[in-house]
């Protein structure tokens, strides 16, 4: 059983992220939350605040239907109640385009986390 609220938050939005529940997603994260997608390379697109960040998935949702996230690995680092608390999750992210075709991609999430929720989710991807 885990007993770490922070990887309680992560695992809870990973979930609403499988279910494309957006106002679920939301839940689990702070109002000035920020987000840092893997595309375009090399930064990926940043957004910030709860709009912004709703108006992504709202959008990544709409052209993804069958997105899929497999954690991997997932830790926890740093004590809680402090400023440095942080989560990383390994995941395999795979899809089906429009032609029916499978595919995937692996990377990961670095979340900061503020009193249990994601004020963070800076994600990498291999390639």
């Amino acid at each position: 059983m885990n007993t770490d609220p922070n990887l309680s938050a992560v695992l809870a939005f990973n979930d609403a992220l499988n279910a494309a529940n957006v106002d679920a997603m939301l839940a689990c994260m702070t109002e000035d939350c920020v987000f840092e997608n893997t595309y375009p390379p090399p930064d990926g697109e940043r957004f910030e605040g709860r709009a912004a960040v709703r108006g992504f998935w709202k959008f990544f949702f709409s052209s993804s239907r069958s997105a899929h996230i497999e954690i991997e690995e997932i830790f926890s680092a740093g004590e809680p109640s402090t400023e440095g608390e942080r989560v990383v999750m390994r995941w395999r992210y795979s899809w089906t385009d429009e032609h029916g075709q499978a595919g995937h991609v692996r990377g990961l999430d670095l979340y900061r986390m503020e009193n249990r929720l994601i004020a963070e989710k800076l994600s990498y991807v291999k390639g």
